[in-house]
């Protein structure tokens, strides 16, 4: 190309090389695999430590731990639709994998592969734990006050949501300069 063409091509819309594209697709499938590590690992400290009936308070009454196991979704909604759950956290994860494999920037990269280890930590829990396959309840241990007991998936969506809305938010604002 061209400096003239450089200059009617932002980056964006420049083609990223093979080596690159394989650099995102594997960051965003590592971070995955950490993801759900992470949020497995801590279940299993969780499951193997705490109880359901007793709160170990870490900030006051704002921030605890308690042993708590949920069959719906956030707030525990929809509790007696846990296999439409299990089939949602599969179809987040397989979505996640696509978008991996077409992710361009490295911001991104990090908001699929956290999105896609969340659904997929999610997924192992609605599989495979008690009371059955595509029946599981989600282990949960961070209680926010008398909120909600969530995990450290939970969080990770939170904060990779966040970060995909600011993205689009700058990408927005730098489309329109």
């Amino acid at each position: 190309m061209t400096s003239s063409q450089t200059e009617a091509h932002p980056p964006a819309a420049r083609k990223l090389s093979s080596a690159r594209r394989w650099q995102l697709t594997g960051g965003a499938l590592l971070i995955a695999v950490v993801v759900v590590l992470i949020d497995q690992g801590t279940k299993v400290w969780a499951e193997a430590t705490l109880t359901e009936r007793e709160r170990i308070p870490l900030i006051g009454d704002l921030l605890g731990l308690q042993l708590a196991y949920n069959p719906g979704a956030a707030f525990s909604f929809g509790e007696g639709f846990t296999w439409v759950f299990a089939l949602l956290a599969v179809a987040a994860t397989l979505t996640a994998i696509v978008f991996a494999f077409r992710v361009r920037r490295p911001g991104w990269a990090i908001v699929v592969g956290a999105l896609g280890g969340a659904a997929a930590s999610h997924a192992g829990d609605r599989f495979f734990r008690d009371p059955g396959f595509a029946r599981g309840h989600v282990v949960d241990f961070l209680a926010y006050g008398n909120w909600f007991i969530g995990n450290v998936a939970d969080i990770v969506i939170f904060a990779a949501a966040i970060a995909g809305a600011v993205f689009m938010i700058r990408a927005d604002d730098e489309s329109t300069e």
